[in-house]
């Protein structure tokens, strides 16, 4: 269930804010009437588009977030609580972003820190905004075209000699047993046939 969950919250934090701005600024259709219309009272007096909000925000949030890591434990969490909190209303009630911003930034911050490390994070963060341009460009055609390139780039790379997708890439059935769910142990009682040395 933890492999399955952090799973999850990498793809929210990837995909959350490039979905609602391709949703938001070319995609309208596919939200509910009542939904569209309270996003569109709520961005009635915000002065920027949905993509510089969304950059503003998140790049402000991660300043928040390095501030927390530099500071002395006790008072690095506190600070960027608080400081996360009083950002966001006061963002919210000078109408600089829309109260659904916060809400996705809010998630995908949390997201970022339920599925990784800090040095996968990272590159976590690092695909989250090139989603997020390629989202504000191109809408949802952007969003598919930059989850066509990844995955291509993904299956190519090598990892001193393994692929570093596999076992789902190449496909190796028989190395499934520690991949999506895993298995008791007494079952998993040979070496992936991946680590096979080539000779």
């Amino acid at each position: 269930m933890t492999r399955w969950l952090r799973m999850v919250a990498f793809l929210l934090s990837i995909f959350v804010p490039s979905l609602y701005i391709a949703v938001a600024s070319y995609h309208q259709e596919l939200l509910p009437p009542s939904l569209l219309i309270s996003l569109a009272a709520q961005r009635e007096e915000v002065p920027f588009p949905v993509f510089i909000e969304a950059i503003i925000m998140t790049i402000a949030f991660e300043i928040l977030r390095e501030a927390g890591l530099r500071m002395p434990r006790i008072a690095g969490q506190s600070i960027s609580i608080v400081g996360a909190l009083v950002l966001g209303q006061a963002a919210v009630e000078a109408g600089l972003v829309s109260a659904a911003m916060v809400i996705v930034v809010s998630l995908t911050a949390i997201s970022n820190f339920a599925s990784s490390s800090y040095s996968f994070g990272i590159a976590q963060r690092i695909v989250q905004y090139s989603f997020m341009v390629l989202a504000g460009f191109l809408g949802f055609f952007g969003i598919m075209s930059g989850v066509v390139f990844l995955l291509i780039h993904l299956v190519s790379l090598r990892s001193f000699g393994v692929y570093y997708m596999s076992p789902l890439a190449p496909v190796k059935l028989s190395d499934w047993k520690d991949t999506l769910v895993r298995v008791p142990r007494f079952l998993m009682h040979r070496v992936p046939r991946a680590f096979y040395s080539k000779k």
